[in-house]
């Protein structure tokens, strides 16, 4: 007889749990999207697509549509924030140790072109130590279809120990 399997304890571990079994699958990074966009149903609603999964790394693209653009015929502004959080958070949230949590405490955008067509958000950081407390910086860099970067979206997490749930 197996052992049952355990369950994932932490969101970045249910995550990509979840990553590694569709995303292989034809129709599985679809199906992905869709689940995330359950889990965190404000995100779901930018209509962004993850691309590519793995501690501290994440891709997501962002398609130019009606919905997400700005009078001046580019993707909006906040639009471009919600992408680069998307992709920062991905990335910090699969990369932390089992022993802490995090919450975001500050938020930077720099924009340096109107964004338009597709756009790819890529966010790149390092695990932090298990032990870690205080401030963790992480970045995306958002670039349209020719290569240019059109924005650096900065997070700021306040990091922690995570508490012990308790039955009851």
């Amino acid at each position: 007889m197996c052992a049952p399997r355990s369950a994932p304890s932490t969101t970045g571990e249910r995550v990509l749990r979840l990553w590694t079994r569709l995303s292989p699958l034809p129709g599985g990074i679809w199906l992905f999207n869709r689940i995330l966009g359950r889990m965190v149903p404000y995100s779901g609603s930018l209509g962004a697509v993850v691309t590519h999964l793995a501690p501290g790394s994440a891709r997501v693209v962002l398609r130019d549509r009606r919905g997400v653009r700005n009078h001046l015929r580019s993707v909006h502004a906040v639009a471009l924030a919600n992408l680069g959080e998307l992709a920062s958070g991905l990335a910090l949230t699969l990369a932390l140790p089992a022993s802490l949590r995090g919450i975001v405490t500050g938020l930077d955008v720099v924009y340096h072109k109107k964004g338009r067509g597709r756009l790819r958000a890529e966010s790149r950081c390092e695990a932090p130590p298990a032990d870690a407390s205080g401030e963790y910086v992480v970045t995306a860099h958002i670039f349209d279809e020719a290569g240019d970067e059109v924005a650096t979206f900065t997070a700021r997490w306040t990091l922690g120990p995570r508490e012990e749930r308790r039955g009851g």
